[in-house]
């Protein structure tokens, strides 16, 4: 329709006639209808209402609220609403719906004198589709206690409803069968098929299924539903079913069945539904090509889902959507940002999801400088009042430590929900800041708190907020939840109320579910009750990995070694897989017991089983404990072949090179630290002045610990005196080491004063042996004169 129908609105007049033949001459129809209407010539009713149904209809095509009005004005003015024929006000009942216009539309449904069964559906279609199912069953029931039969569009109207209670489909579905429509029509089976496949009723969708008629749509519906909940095996059966009938195939059939495949082994699978839609003809559709993009990128990893994306004949905004998201998650998040820009440069407008996708990889690696350059793009699309972008910039701008902007993004949000309410909490919570006041201003404005909104908040909840939380937790009903339980044991733990914590465990009159025990034998591991840990563990009926890393640990630190390894044999007997964690724990058992071959062999184990558990973190380890075997050519194989490197990895490294005897290599090291852009920590210090303990550097260990305050600015600890005291006192050098432990801020301890006497003791004795050897060769040099 025509931009000069929506401009014509501001001259139209019921009582002008001729307003009316301007705004029927600005309305452009298809051949059959006439530009030129004009009310006050046409001759008889019925023209006039089938010119009038031609207009409504023509408006259907583009619907616009300005330009409904008019009609609605004219339908008015050329007759009362008991002389005006149903099918006009039911086109202009369905019109407002399209349009969102719900209270116009029941506002006209209840003006008029005469319904039919296409005025109720009509009606009932629209708040179905609005999520109010609850007025859509009430005017089911208005509809058939005045009569009206319902039709299969009147089930399919109120079966499509999201928020459809189940039990009402089960109402719907025996009504359907009663009036023989459940047999006899697909239409109205199909919108129940969803039903039950929103509600996961699998074996009430399977019967459902094989009793009503099935043609095309049915079909691909429960591919889909099957597809979605993960059946990948019995889409993948349907599908070959609906082949077998012959009833043909389209573009819903095969992004239906490709949403199945999500693993690695369904990849097989993939590429032959792939080959079968290029013989139909399908691969030049973009839904298709989706489907395609999304499923290489769940079952192959990014590289075959960059290749169709980049061979696809045609892409749109879900495509390159599809990719930057992938990609984010990927190896090579950066790409996500390269391809992101990029699509701004070929024309495709971003949409809310591409932002999300890049904001969120811009948090991930907390890139202040990009994600500030993506918020500013954000504002200049004017999308930063949305609730999903503008989440994500509070969560954003919350990890990178900026609370005031990640404040300011959140006030932005026009219609905020529970999601950003979460993220400036937790934004809060991080910086250990009380988020208490964000929960109760939330409450406030009546947003009910859910399960992380209580996590986040009792990360950072003193003693006293603790205690209002835990009442709040109890009053709506989230005590049972294992993530909140969770974390009420943890910041019971962390604020030092230990018994509280366990309290838990002693109280629960049922099993404990895994995460909240898992933290509870946490809590024991740090208070140093391993045997506890066991006997926690031994109530579990499903431990998950971390309860295994958990006790594996717990083991580990009891000196229970050889029970460490009897656990991880049970852990894959188990069919649990173990992770960096448990492999972590196994390194430090073979640490600790300086065992070169049984390190060894967990290293061929970690290659062995997933190459991508070498992460930053077990790579440490292993060059910690090959070093501390004597197996320094091993720490320097792995440092070398590292891409991801920390302070930590560095600090590793020197340990190793210092307690093997290459001190000046190990100060060489610590000094390249800094060029490097890391800062050496107080660990660094502890293991760069072991190794000059090792290697005799007195003078460059000294001097590293005077500007460790002056440069660093680092307080030395009672470990670093330690490690200093002993330097000096090892190499005789007592009055220094003397002075030092005077120095010291604090008292010292028995392991410094037991180094230092040791040193005396050592060098009191040499000074003997030389004494006596001199004293022996002037008793030589008499006998000879003699």
């Amino acid at each position: 329709m025509r931009k000069a129908a929506s401009r014509s609105v501001q001259i139209l007049n019921p009582n002008d006639h001729s307003s009316f033949s301007k705004f029927f001459s600005s309305i452009s129809f298809p051949n059959h209808v006439d530009n030129a209407v004009l009310p006050q010539s046409l001759h008889g009713q019925l023209i006039q209402q089938q010119r009038l149904l031609r207009l409504l209809q023509a408006c259907k095509r583009a619907p616009a609220f300005e330009e409904i009005k008019p009609l609605h004005a004219l339908t008015i003015t050329l007759a009362a609403y008991s002389a005006q024929p149903i099918f006009l006000y039911n086109n202009l009942i369905s019109l407002y719906v399209l349009q969102g216009e719900l209270s116009t539309a029941r506002k006209v449904f209840d003006e008029m004198t005469q319904r039919n069964v296409v005025s109720y559906n009509t009606i009932i279609g629209g708040y179905s589709r609005n999520e109010s199912a609850e007025e859509a069953w009430n005017l089911f029931c208005d509809m058939r206690r005045y009569g009206f039969e319902p039709t299969s569009h009147t089930f399919a109207g109120l079966l499509s409803s999201a928020s459809l209670k189940l039990s009402r489909g089960f109402q719907l579905q025996a009504l359907m069968v009663k009036s023989g429509l459940f047999h006899a029509d697909p239409y109205a089976g199909t919108a129940l098929l969803s039903l039950f496949g929103r509600n996961g009723c699998i074996d009430e969708l399977v019967c459902a299924f094989e009793e009503i008629p099935q043609n095309l749509v049915t079909w691909n519906t429960v591919i889909s539903l099957f597809g979605n909940y993960g059946f990948a095996e019995d889409a993948m059966f349907l599908f070959r079913e609906l082949m077998r009938t012959g009833a043909g195939l389209s573009e819903c059939s095969f992004v239906g069945v490709l949403s199945g495949f999500a693993s690695e082994q369904d990849l097989e699978l993939g590429e032959q539904i792939h080959d079968l839609l290029i013989k139909y003809g399908f691969d030049c559709e973009v839904l298709v090509i989706n489907s395609l993009i999304n499923m290489y990128v769940k079952c192959s990893g990014i590289c075959l889902a960059e290749k169709m994306f980049e061979t696809g004949c045609v892409r749109d905004v879900v495509s390159w959507n599809t990719m930057i998201g992938a990609l984010a998650k990927s190896e090579r998040p950066s790409q996500a940002l390269e391809l992101f820009l990029k699509m701004s440069v070929v024309g495709v407008v971003p949409n809310e999801t591409a932002f999300v996708s890049v904001i969120n990889y811009c948090t991930s690696l907390q890139i202040l400088g990009f994600g500030e350059f993506i918020h500013a793009k954000v504002i200049r699309n004017k999308i930063e009042s949305n609730v999903f972008v503008g989440s994500a910039l509070v969560g954003f701008y919350a990890k990178c430590d900026k609370l005031e902007s990640a404040h300011r993004c959140f006030d932005e949000i026009d219609v905020k929900n529970v999601v950003c309410w979460n993220a400036l909490i937790l934004g809060y919570s991080n910086k250990c800041f009380s988020a208490i006041s964000l929960l109760k201003r939330m409450l406030q404005f009546g947003y009910r708190p859910n399960e992380f909104s209580f996590s986040a908040a009792l990360k950072s909840s003193l003693v006293f907020e603790l205690q209002q939380l835990h009442c709040l937790i109890m009053r709506m009903g989230y005590q049972q939840n294992e993530f909140v339980s969770s974390a009420l044991i943890t910041s019971y733990g962390k604020n030092g109320i230990i018994s509280d914590a366990l309290i838990f465990d002693a109280a629960s009159n049922e099993p404990l579910l895994v995460v909240p025990c898992n933290t509870i034998a946490g809590v024991y591991n740090k208070t140093g009750q391993y045997h506890k840990t066991q006997d926690l563990f031994s109530l579990l009926e499903e431990p998950d990995i971390v309860s295994w890393n958990i006790l594996i640990a717990a083991c580990s630190r009891n000196g229970d070694y050889k029970e460490v390894f009897e656990l991880f044999k049970h852990m894959q007997m188990a069919q649990i897989y173990p992770d960096n964690y448990t492999f972590v724990s196994l390194l430090s058992v073979c640490t600790k017991l300086c065992n070169l071959s049984l390190g060894s062999s967990v290293h061929g184990f970690i290659i062995k089983t997933d190459f991508k558990l070498c992460d930053t973190f077990v790579c440490n380890v292993l060059m910690d404990m090959y070093g501390k075997c004597g197996c320094i050519e091993s720490s320097l194989k792995i440092f070398e072949k590292m891409i991801d490197r920390n302070v930590i990895t560095w600090t590793a490294l020197i340990s190793a090179l210092g307690i093997n005897g290459y001190a000046n290599e190990a100060l060489k090291l610590f000094r390249e630290i800094e060029s490097l852009g890391f800062k050496p920590d107080g660990i660094a210090f502890i293991a760069v002045f072991s190794a000059c303990r090792h290697g005799g550097l007195v003078k460059e260990g000294m001097d590293l610990f005077w500007k460790m305050k002056k440069c660093y600015g680092i307080e030395p600890n009672i470990d670093h005196y330690h490690c200093v005291v002993d330097l000096l006192a090892r190499y005789g050098q007592l009055q220094e080491a003397e002075q030092v432990i005077s120095n010291m801020p604090f008292p010292p301890n028995a392991l410094i004063w037991r180094s230092f006497l040791e040193g005396c003791k050592r060098w009191k004795t040499a000074e003997n042996q030389e004494s006596e050897r001199v004293n022996l060769k002037s008793e030589q040099r008499v006998h000879i004169a003699l």
